[in-house]
């Protein structure tokens, strides 16, 4: 593998994005950080303090506090109560100065890495030779996220979690500080009508489309 070929993945909730970087990582051998676990860690550690959601201050000091250790329990991190937490905490400038350091820092290690998020290929690493920006119909996120969450046992109906989804979007799409698009050089890739396979197939090969272009 060429020295620091960076795979930047973006996209919306539930699209598929961050199994598709799991996978991407192990085909071409490369660490995976999925970065909206950074915003989620934050998000529990200030709901854990006791803490506002609005509550920008307390949010950047959870931030800058954040270390590799409060990324490990994953199922608290993938919950739902997780996850609205970080759409609300993730548009504070200051939240978002605090962990760009920790993503830019993955992404520039010897060889290279895959990160996901919202604003990989614009913000925090727009040098990448590899971006996909990954999506999909709203009621088919929203179906993912549902069958997810109800499996673990949470009980929500699906019309809430497609609100929430939407909600989301908005909020993602619509904040100040890096707002989810899609970069410039980006491929989109449409998830709406692919299992897993499928996906990760078209993936791969926009990633190998990005090899060639680049001389990777």
């Amino acid at each position: 593998m060429s020295r620091n070929f960076i795979i930047a993945v973006d996209g919306p909730a539930a699209s598929g994005k961050g199994t598709i970087a799991a996978r991407l990582a192990a085909e071409y051998g490369l660490p995976h950080l999925d970065t909206g676990l950074l915003y989620r860690a934050v998000g529990v550690g200030l709901l854990d303090a006791g803490k506002s959601l609005d509550d920008e201050a307390a949010a950047e000091a959870v931030a800058r506090a954040l270390d590799a250790g409060d990324l490990t329990d994953t199922e608290r991190l993938t919950s739902g109560e997780a996850g609205e937490a970080a759409s609300r905490i993730a548009g504070f400038t200051g939240v978002r100065a605090a962990l760009l350091a920790f993503q830019k820092a993955f992404a520039a290690q010897a060889g290279g890495a895959v990160l996901d998020g919202r604003d990989i290929g614009t913000v925090i690493t727009p040098e990448a030779p590899a971006k996909l920006f990954v999506t999909a119909a709203p009621e088919v996120r929203a179906t993912r996220r549902w069958k997810q969450l109800t499996g673990r046992g949470a009980v929500i109906a699906f019309e809430d979690m497609l609100a929430d989804i939407i909600r989301r979007d908005e909020r993602d799409a619509g904040r100040g500080a890096a707002p989810m698009v899609q970069a410039d050089d980006a491929v989109l890739l449409d998830t709406t009508d692919m299992d897993i396979e499928a996906a990760f197939d078209a993936a791969r090969r926009i990633v190998e489309a990005a090899r060639a272009k680049h001389g990777l």
